[in-house]
């Protein structure tokens, strides 16, 4: 088997001869040039697996060659090579579509993972790639137009290393989105890593993504790696990345931008090869001009934004999606696949799901605890009122000897309408409960609804 083949261009020869001495001690072939002329008569006569282009030369820079290099082999991974601080001219390669860049002074241990990351993806590609990609995104449901594009999408940016900013509402399957475009590309092997912004006090966030080394503050008892070390290799997922204070993004900026982390308490800065990929529901954007996000950080992790519809946007998926989860929780309870009747179909397709995805589950998974048999119908779905909202408020006028109806409906501030039903509904199942001493057959005849219904009520209330 012949080895693989490397096409270097750079007008520095030390940087010419340290790449191929590093390559060549990977068992691969290389080819060392210094113009973009010479370059481009070198990709006419042969066909690379790899190649790097520093950014500028004598004769033009770097950003032709990619641009060549995408429209005649678009299969190659190619590389930028940047001065050191240089990150604006590396976001630029990524966008022309630059699988990844390195930095000047060249960091050999990061040079040879860029390079195994690299080969790997040429390899898959070879090996079947899309027929990979077709599996992975068979769990991404929807046949409508823009699933289709997004499916697209994730396929090609599963190629390169860019950062991406996935855009989207709550619930409409942004992990998910982050976790294919990982399994799609070449760090499928290596570790898929999300964490919660949101979810990391304030004072444990440096620590968390960073590591400590052992008595660098009090209760550090041993070393810890961070997230960034932990996910060496693979993809970092930040989710609700908006969520991060100001100091951390400082910190996040300089990690990304040196791909190097330092521990807190350690010296030296750790190398670290592992791709960005952020998301939040909220506007990244209009934070950004609130001065509530730094735009630096902002532009390195938004090399490329891809936006995931809402469920209302993609209304004609709503029936595969839903065969899809009853399918699942009927796998999960070793029941009858559920079926939904003509007018529960309609009642889900008219409804506008502002929890998306994520909404749908709770809604199927909520009737059929609640329908008698395998087929749910439109009252098991318990879809609220949309007009309920926007109901104008009668007027009461008193009369003589009568005060006004005294109503003082849920608000945001004291729990809202879900944890008021819920109230009233543990209220008259303990009742029940207690009437019927317990009996939970009893208590679900004297409630009015199946025994799985109850079942589902008390799990879901918390009741013993």
């Amino acid at each position: 088997m012949s080895p693989q083949t490397v096409l270097v261009i750079d007008d520095e020869r030390d940087i010419r001869e340290l790449l191929t001495i590093t390559l060549g001690r990977m068992d691969l072939r290389v080819e060392a040039v210094g113009t973009v002329g010479e370059a481009r008569r070198a990709l006419t006569e042969n066909t690379y697996d790899l190649c790097f282009t520093d950014m500028r030369l004598p004769d033009g820079n770097g950003q032709e060659i990619i641009e060549l290099i995408a429209q005649t082999c678009p299969d190659t991974p190619v590389a930028m090579i940047t001065a050191y601080g240089n990150v604006d001219a590396a976001v630029n390669a990524l966008k022309a579509g630059a699988f990844d860049f390195v930095s000047k002074p060249v960091d050999i241990q990061m040079l040879r993972g860029l390079v195994r990351t690299a080969l790997r993806l040429a390899e898959e590609k070879r090996d079947g790639g899309a027929a990979k990609a077709g599996e992975t995104s068979s769990r991404l449901i929807g046949d409508s137009a823009v699933m289709q594009q997004v499916r697209a999408t994730i396929t090609k940016l599963a190629r390169n290393q860019a950062p991406v900013y996935i855009a989207g509402e709550s619930g409409v399957g942004k992990e998910l989105v982050a976790r294919l475009i990982h399994e799609q590309g070449p760090r499928a092997s290596g570790p898929f890593m999300p964490v919660n912004c949101g979810a990391i006090p304030s004072e444990l966030m440096e620590s968390e993504f960073f590591g400590h080394r052992k008595g660098s503050f009090t209760g550090a008892s041993a070393d810890k790696e961070g997230l960034f070390q932990a996910a060496q290799g693979g993809t970092l997922f930040l989710d609700e990345v908006a969520e991060l204070p100001l100091h951390m993004q400082v910190k996040l900026l300089r990690a990304i931008q040196e791909k190097a982390v330092r521990p807190i308490g350690g010296r030296d800065e750790i190398p670290v090869d592992v791709r960005i990929l952020s998301a939040t529901h909220k506007n990244l954007g209009q934070l950004v001009e609130q001065g509530q996000f730094r735009q630096d950080l902002f532009y390195r992790i938004n090399v490329i934004e891809l936006r995931v519809p809402p469920l209302r946007e993609r209304r004609g998926d709503v029936p595969q999606l839903s065969a899809f989860i009853l399918k699942a929780l009927a796998g999960k309870g070793g029941e009858t696949v559920g079926q939904l009747s003509p007018a529960a179909r309609e009642a889900l397709e008219a409804y506008d799901f502002p929890g998306n995805v994520r909404e749908l589950e709770n809604i199927l998974e909520r009737a059929m605890a609640m329908c008698d048999g395998a087929s749910v119908d439109a009252t098991d779905l318990m879809l609220p009122q949309r007009s309920a909202r926007f109901a104008p408020t009668e007027s009461v006028t008193p009369t003589a000897g009568h005060a006004p109806p005294m109503i003082a409906p849920p608000s945001a501030t004291d729990g809202g309408l879900d944890d008021y039903i819920s109230n009233i509904e543990r209220t008259a199942i303990v009742k029940a409960l207690e009437e019927s001493r317990y009996n939970k057959t009893a208590t679900a005849r004297k409630l009015g609804i199946t025994f799985r219904a109850l079942r589902y009520k008390l799990k879901k209330l918390g009741i013993d």
